[in-house]
């Protein structure tokens, strides 16, 4: 299970648009580009969740979330894990101003939190916004793409909702995942209207 930031369609479409006609390229260098509909941003990622305690691990992400307003965000940029000359993930950068930026990290720690405390396995490693959009099955150069996204810019959206899912692995087309979203939580102190959500 990971929790997750997910991108609104226009943000989706805008980044698509860009990748296009590119994919081709890409497929030919050894990319596997991930599929649109699982663009997203981790926050927090639970290798496993004691079944008994799932209920638990969502009451206390609705804290969490309870305890920030809508973060802005948008993709700009990108990168390569673990290094672009031998790149094993290429992914979209993320950018905000530094007070959002301050609280997606805490909206992390959070999310990490919770499923600590909720008796799940909660992978360490340190927070890095982005949002993956291909990977490779070898260390393989990829100065080239991270020069290419270095172009883009996409629009922004607001945060104000984050999603917990679960990956089925190996059930999607083509050997992917399958992810399944098992709660969506509002990103908002129960005292702000609905309607006001993404306004600062």
């Amino acid at each position: 299970m990971f929790v997750a930031a997910v991108p609104p369609e226009s943000v989706v479409e805008d980044l698509d648009e860009f990748l296009e006609p590119r994919r081709s390229a890409g497929r030919d260098a050894g990319l596997r580009w991930t599929r649109s509909e699982h663009y997203h941003l981790t926050l927090a990622f639970f290798e496993s969740v004691p079944e008994y305690r799932l209920d638990e691990l969502i009451e206390r992400l609705h804290s969490t979330a309870d305890r920030h307003l809508p973060i802005r965000l948008a993709l700009r940029s990108g990168g390569a894990f673990p290094d672009p000359a031998a790149g094993r993930a290429l992914w979209a950068g993320v950018h905000a101003e530094a007070e959002d930026l301050r609280q997606l990290d805490a909206l992390s720690v959070g999310a990490r939190n919770a499923g600590s405390v909720s008796g799940a396995t909660v992978d360490g490693t340190r927070f890095r916004p982005h949002l993956t959009i291909a990977r490779t099955s070898r260390p393989t150069d990829l100065i080239r793409w991270v020069n290419l996204l270095a172009g883009y810019s996409g629009p922004q959206w607001s945060v104000d909702r984050i999603e917990l899912i679960e990956s089925h692995l190996g059930q999607g087309p083509n050997g992917s995942p399958r992810y399944e979203t098992v709660e969506t939580i509002a990103v908002a102190p129960p005292s702000i209207p609905p309607w006001s959500l993404g306004r600062r």
